[in-house]
C-alpha cells in the first residue's frame, strides 16, 4: 500500500508557479535581448548615467559571468552586471542594469525595506536550512521536546517566509525607480520604456512566484505536525 500526502499538491503548486515565472522572464528578456536600443548605450553606459544623474560616484561597476546574475552588493558597494548585460546594448539588458542601480539609490537613500531584507539575509538562511531537520527529529520523537522542535522549525522556516516577503517591495521599487531613471534621462525612448516594463514585469513575476511557493510550504509545515503539535 501506498500512501499519498496530500499536502504535497501545496508544493508541487509552488514547483509549478515557479517554474512558469521563470519561463516567462526567460522568454521575455530573449525577446527585448533582440531590440537593439536607439541611443545604442550598453547596459554599462546606462548603469554609468543612472549612478551619475543620482549623485552616486562610489559604487563599482563590474562584469560577472552568467545569464541574469545581475546583482548589487550593498556591503561592497559594488553593481555586477552579468554577460547578457553588460556590454549589450538591447533594451533588455538597459532595463536589468537600470533596476540594479535602483538598488544602488535604494541604499543611497537609505531605504527601510532593503535594510530589513539585509537585516534578515543571516537569519532566513539559518531558517532555511535547519527548519526541516528540526522538524523532523521533532516528529520521530515522544517527548515534550518533540513540541518545541517543531514548533522552533516551523519559526526558524517563518523568518525565511518573511525574508521572501520583504524582498517583494524592494524589487517593485527598484523596478520602480529603474522606469523613472531610464525616461528621465533619455537613455530609452517611446516604446522602449514600455518594452522595459514589460521584463522587469516579468522579472517581478520570479519573485511573487518565490514568495508564494514559501508560503504554501509553510502552510504544509503546519498541517503535517499540527495533529502532532496538538498531541504534544
Amino acid at each position: 500500500m501506498f500512501y499519498f500526502d496530500r499536502t504535497y499538491i501545496l508544493v508541487l503548486i509552488g514547483v509549478v508557479l515557479c517554474m512558469l515565472a521563470s519561463n516567462r522572464v526567460n522568454r521575455v528578456f530573449r525577446k527585448y535581448s533582440r531590440v537593439r536600443s536607439y541611443t545604442g548605450m550598453t547596459g554599462k553606459e546606462a548603469a554609468e548615467r543612472i549612478l551619475r544623474v543620482n549623485g552616486i560616484y562610489d559604487v563599482q561597476i563590474q562584469h560577472v559571468s552568467g545569464q541574469l546574475t545581475d546583482h548589487y552588493d550593498p556591503r561592497n558597494k559594488i553593481l555586477r552586471l552579468s554577460d547578457s548585460t553588460y556590454a549589450s546594448t538591447s533594451v533588455a539588458a538597459i532595463g536589468v542594469a537600470a533596476h540594479e542601480c535602483g538598488h544602488a539609490v535604494q541604499h543611497a537613500v537609505g531605504y527601510t525595506p532593503l535594510h530589513i531584507r539585509g537585516a534578515l539575509v543571516p537569519v532566513a538562511n539559518f531558517g532555511s536550512t535547519f527548519a526541516w531537520p528540526l522538524i523532523v527529529i521533532g516528529l520521530f520523537m515522544n517527548n515534550q521536546t518533540a513540541g518545541l522542535l517543531i514548533n522552533g522549525g516551523i519559526l526558524l522556516f517563518s523568518a525565511a517566509v518573511l525574508f521572501q516577503l520583504v524582498t517583494l517591495p524592494v524589487e517593485f521599487n527598484a523596478s520602480k525607480r529603474a522606469v523613472g531613471a531610464l525616461e528621465n534621462s533619455g537613455i530609452l525612448y517611446g516604446e522602449e520604456v514600455n518594452q522595459t516594463k514589460e521584463v522587469l514585469g516579468a522579472a517581478a513575476l520570479t519573485y511573487v512566484a518565490s514568495a508564494a511557493s514559501m508560503i504554501l510550504q509553510l502552510l504544509r509545515l503546519i498541517l503535517i505536525t499540527g495533529g502532532r503539535r496538538r498531541n504534544d
